[in-house]
């Protein structure tokens, strides 16, 4: 299927209203090898009959062509850094800072399909031994319902769990279940799912003490990138943390944040 560049505009105009995210003109590719799967999937026989069912209105289906055009990109201990970060320096200072409620709340936004998620818990689990007994929760969040479902029920392929995770920890946090790996139940039960649109109004989602947000801001022009760290900003403990992508820097984008760094590890805190 190929697709117009008025079709490509549309699309390009759509996912940025509904979800922040700039698609340059050169992506025609891109929305043409994410699209075709969707229109053959509702029954269309090409992208431009499924632009004309979003033209006339089709909520649904602009929800679905969203999730499409949205990038689920992840891997268990994704970078490897900010996970060593929250070992050897972030954790232990928790631990003291909250030793009086021995509760920690942590977020991964655009978590995908759980895999950072279950490598904070795995961390927490195998590398921070004074936070046993503790009540931790591990929220994540993302816009496509379907990877979220996979995140919940904590169910990977072989090619999946290869993507990062040691096969020693595999054996000891994952049960075979058929041709799949499946997390522990003790892990599972550390982690939070829930559907949520970053550039939308938020719900009420409490405060976190560590919030990893990588690889996202990338994808957003400045003042939504403004935006989503002001509010970020609004939801992290004053002496919380703040994990990005490793490309991602706030010089000339936020002042409300100090960047440290560990090593190769960089994060940020409230100014």
């Amino acid at each position: 299927m190929t697709v117009t560049q008025d079709d490509c505009d549309y699309v390009r105009e759509l996912v940025r209203r509904d979800a922040a995210i700039v698609l340059d003109e050169s992506k025609g590719y891109l929305i043409e090898a994410r699209l075709a799967p969707v229109a053959r999937k509702v029954g269309l026989e090409s992208i431009a009959a499924l632009v004309q069912q979003l033209k006339l209105g089709a909520p649904e289906l602009r929800s679905t062509v969203v999730e499409a055009m949205t990038t689920n990109e992840t891997s268990f201990f994704r970078d490897a850094h900010p996970f060593d970060a929250l070992a050897s320096n972030v954790l232990p200072q928790l631990a003291t800072s909250r030793r009086a409620t021995r509760s920690l709340r942590i977020w991964s936004a655009a978590c995908s399909t759980g895999q950072e998620s279950y490598s904070i818990a795995m961390t927490i689990r195998e590398r921070v031994p004074q936070l046993e007994g503790w009540n931790i929760t591990i929220k994540g969040t993302d816009l496509s319902e379907g990877v979220l479902a996979q995140a919940a029920e904590g169910r990977y392929t072989q090619l999946e769990v290869n993507r990062g995770l040691p096969t020693p920890m595999l054996l000891r946090h994952f049960a075979r279940d058929g041709i799949a790996w499946s997390i522990n139940p003790g892990l599972r039960a550390m982690t939070d799912f829930s559907q949520m649109n970053l550039i939308a109004p938020w719900p009420a989602i409490g405060r976190f003490d560590v919030v990893f947000i990588r690889n996202v801001l990338i994808y957003f022009d400045l003042p939504t990138k403004k935006m989503l760290l002001d509010r970020v900003q609004s939801v992290l403990a004053p002496d919380g943390y703040l994990f990005l992508g490793a490309s991602e820097m706030l010089t000339g984008v936020h002042t409300g944040f100090v960047m440290e760094r560990d090593g190769r590890a960089i994060w940020h805190r409230p100014a």
